[in-house]
């Protein structure tokens, strides 16, 4: 990107709520009404994309990809990591109350993917810092994702820590791989058109 394009970069992030610069979650410790309703709105796009599953791979088509994680970056990378972190965690509650241990490892997933990104990209906001934010993250998440299911998998699908072991490298890895790959590349290319519209 060139530097004019990255000329509104100042030392402190944008706070797209308000249209002013803020280092943390609130103004001054105060929740404005903005900010609240544009949290809610990327809370309840993260919820409804949460309930969108699809197979993306063919050796293991029970594993279901949702586009939420996407909108968990967005969040992070318009206002920070507080935001990512209320829309991973938010966005999967629903989910708790039919899938709890599924609910569980989404959450987590979620935040590994989208804290680290989210720092990162709040200390370097160009293009070069969100690709790297967004690598980042997913090595993270990929991470979480593995010994998630290790730790988990096995307390609620009948299945040793040996079983799901097994699974890793043929169907584990490769479907996260996958689904990363998915996410860093949508979120890529839209993050900034989405955060300028939010600056104005």
């Amino acid at each position: 990107m060139s530097v004019s394009s990255d000329s509104h970069i100042q030392s402190k992030p944008i706070d797209h709520a308000t249209g002013t610069h803020a280092t943390g979650v609130a103004d001054s410790g105060r929740w404005s009404t903005r900010r609240i309703a544009v949290y809610a709105l990327f809370v309840a796009l993260a919820i409804v994309t949460s309930f969108i599953e699809l197979p993306i791979f063919p050796a293991a088509p029970y594993l279901k990809y949702d586009p939420s994680g996407i909108v968990s970056l967005i969040a992070g990378f318009a206002f920070g990591p507080a935001a990512a972190a209320i829309v991973s965690v938010l966005g999967f509650l629903p989910h708790a109350f039919t899938d709890p241990w599924g609910a569980l490892m989404a959450i987590l997933v979620a935040l590994a993917l989208s804290l680290p990104a989210s720092v990162i990209y709040r200390r370097n906001r160009t293009r070069k810092g969100a690709l790297i934010g967004i690598i980042v993250g997913a090595v993270v998440a990929l991470a979480a994702a593995i010994l998630g299911n290790l730790v988990i998998t096995p307390i609620y699908a009948h299945m040793t820590v040996a079983q799901v072991a097994a699974m890793i490298v043929p169907i584990l890895l490769p479907f996260n791989v996958l689904k990363f790959a998915i996410h860093a590349v949508v979120t890529f290319v839209i993050y900034k058109p989405i955060t300028k519209l939010l600056d104005k």
